[in-house]
């Protein structure tokens, strides 16, 4: 499927490793332009080498530029004029016991994880109203819903994103321009990865049999009752960016494996 993507400038912030490294390479497979973004300079040369190596003829770029510093966002900002699509998809995560979370570790997740979609979407979202067209897609999690004890903070801006969402579509009424939030549920990334690797030596198991225990014994809502890849979530994201998405607006897609169960 064509998903007419040719001649679209997406840019996706946190995107030089895991589902956003996956939506740059799916959107690139399309042939859009694509502008990447990670945390240092040595990530984000990396990120384009493996990507310039795969698609040698595609106009790729990317951008350093830490969410948490705001000088670096504003930074970031004036130096891309334009973009079609935006993928609000950087995020951090801690895991901790509530009772031991500092204020530091919850304002930090909200910075990075809400306010870099917040100070993006304010950015791009007016140019995107004046041509009529654009894309904006907020990266949530299944934690949004599921919330789990030690990943509290992280759970709130996961939801927060989708509100923000919700309220940005309301801004597009009568345009070419949509505002979604996608939820993905547990996904194969590099951390999840390495998640596998450390359980299965401490345990001595398998990594296939650690990845069973934790669908039967932790996240026991899956349905999917496996991780999902991240090529799996990115193709998604991608149909959402792009024009064939057009009756879609204020929306949450689920791509969780049915992890977060109900009727919608």
């Amino acid at each position: 499927m064509d998903l007419q993507l040719k001649g679209k400038k997406a840019f996706v912030s946190g995107s030089t490793a895991g589902i956003g490294f996956a939506a740059a390479r799916a959107m690139l497979r399309e042939g859009a332009e694509v502008l990447i973004n990670g945390r240092s300079e040595k990530s984000v040369q990396a990120a384009l080498s493996k990507l310039k190596k795969e698609f040698p003829h595609n106009s790729i770029t990317g951008f350093a530029a830490d969410f948490g510093d705001l000088t670096q966002t504003q930074d970031l900002c004036s130096s891309i004029d334009n973009v079609d699509i935006l993928v609000n998809n950087v995020g951090i995560y801690k895991s901790e016991d509530f009772f031991e979370m500092d204020d530091k570790d919850w304002f930090e997740q909200f910075e990075i994880n809400v306010m870099s979609g917040v100070r993006l979407s304010r950015y791009f979202l007016p140019k995107m109203l004046d041509k009529n067209w654009g894309r904006i897609l907020f990266v949530s999690s299944e934690c949004a819903e599921l919330v789990p004890p030690d990943l509290l903070a992280y759970s709130m801006t996961k939801t927060a994103m989708v509100s923000v969402a919700k309220g940005l579509a309301q801004l597009t009424k009568s345009s070419g321009v949509t505002v979604n939030s996608i939820m993905p549920g547990s996904t194969l990334s590099e951390g999840a990865e390495q998640f596998l690797e450390d359980e299965a030596a401490k345990s001595g198991k398998t990594k296939e049999v650690v990845e069973a225990d934790f669908f039967n014994e932790v996240r026991t809502s899956s349905l999917l009752q496996r991780f999902a890849t991240v090529e799996e979530v990115a193709s998604t994201m991608t149909y959402y960016c792009s024009p064939l998405s057009s009756a879609t607006n204020g929306a949450v897609v689920k791509v969780d494996g049915g992890s977060t169960g109900g009727l919608i």
